[in-house]
């Protein structure tokens, strides 16, 4: 549906796209993540239109929209202010886009019922914009955008304004919402969470370049780079030295988990140079209680902090032959105690679960 062909993109001396090259799929959820400043917003406002390239193409269903016009092509977009006209009502709202459709009355109605009715808030068309919650002022923007019928749908952070527990309500229903609408889904965001909860795949973004481009599994397990890899949720790292190389496999000597064997596969980067790392998530090592024994290998550790969150419990810990303290998370299940700071246990782990970087 979207294809960006070596897209290049200068504000005077400042290089804000370098070279992106990427094809998003017909029907999927594609989410945009990276921090502040790494051209996130820049790139989906060349598909917009909003923005032009300086060289490069863009490319939506087949067609380069080079002079292309934003009110002429294929696309609609929501906002993060949501833009929604406060002397309106709803459906006047919902219905703006159709004013020169040349349709009927009748039509116009049904159109912008249908529309409410997908978003959740049918019965709500009389009702005054400025009466709405943030919810369903984000619920009004989003039939706005989809009674035109758009085949791409552009997402600019559309639910950063809302508060934790309506954010990761609203997440389920964009996806189940694209679902219904089966039409393309472009998110731009830099919650890491959000992404992963809601795409098919995410291009992660730093300086104007797509580092990984890859569905929310494979960026969370395999990373492809340290910094990828230390922007997608939290990933522990503790120095390693490479040991040498033999056919599909590295042998490496990582402080406090000592000499072990990997897959090529977990070292994305190579092996090569100095200042190697192995990185791995929290959940993927478990402290191991009374009776408990591990079913493949295990270190000492002494526990440096304890942040208790009610279902779950995150341990700095300190890895026998280790400087530097590791986080483990660990489920509160019944009748497991919550360990103190100072208290020496046994951690279980996998190499399975360790990614090499540079």
């Amino acid at each position: 549906m979207i294809a960006f062909q070596d897209v290049q993109k200068y504000y005077g001396d400042y290089h804000a796209l370098r070279g992106i090259t990427a094809e998003i799929r017909a029907g999927e959820f594609f989410s945009l993540l990276g921090p502040s400043g790494c051209g996130k917003t820049t790139l989906l406002r060349t598909i917009a239109g909003f923005e032009g390239i300086s060289s490069g193409a863009v490319m939506i269903d087949g067609r380069n929209m080079a002079g292309v016009p934003a009110n002429q092509r294929p696309t609609n977009m929501v906002f993060q202010s949501y833009a929604i006209f406060p002397h309106l009502t709803v459906a006047e709202n919902v219905g703006f886009g159709l004013r020169k459709a040349g349709l009927s009355k009748a039509e116009m109605a049904s159109r912008v019922g249908d529309a409410l009715e997908m978003v959740g808030l049918k019965g709500f068309g009389d009702r005054e914009a400025h009466a709405l919650s943030g919810g369903q002022r984000q619920r009004v923007a989003l039939a706005r955008a989809l009674i035109l019928k758009p085949k791409v749908l552009l997402l600019d952070e559309p639910l950063s304004a809302l508060d934790k527990k309506m954010r990761e309500q609203m997440q389920v229903e964009l996806i189940r919402l694209q679902r219904q609408v089966g039409i393309t889904f472009i998110l731009v965001t830099h919650d890491q969470e959000e992404a992963l909860v809601m795409s098919d795949r995410i291009a992660v973004m730093f300086e104007g370049e797509i580092a990984q481009l890859a569905d929310p599994e494979t960026l969370y397990r395999r990373p492809n780079s340290r910094r990828v890899a230390d922007f997608i949720g939290t990933m522990n790292f503790l120095p390693a030295q490479i040991i040498g190389e033999s056919g599909d496999t590295v042998e490496v000597e990582a402080q406090g988990f000592g000499r072990l064997v990997l897959n090529a596969e977990q070292a994305p980067g190579g092996t090569s140079g100095e200042g190697a790392v192995v990185g791995f998530r929290p959940e993927t090592l478990t402290i191991l209680f009374e009776g408990q024994t591990a079913s493949d290998r295990e270190s000492m550790a002494v526990i440096e902090e304890v942040v208790y969150y009610g279902d779950m419990t995150y341990y700095d810990v300190k890895l026998a032959g280790s400087d530097a303290a590791i986080r483990i998370s660990m489920r509160n299940v019944f009748g497991r105690p919550v360990l103190e700071i100072g208290d020496e246990t046994r951690v279980a782990w996998s190499p399975g679960a360790l990614v090499l970087f540079r």
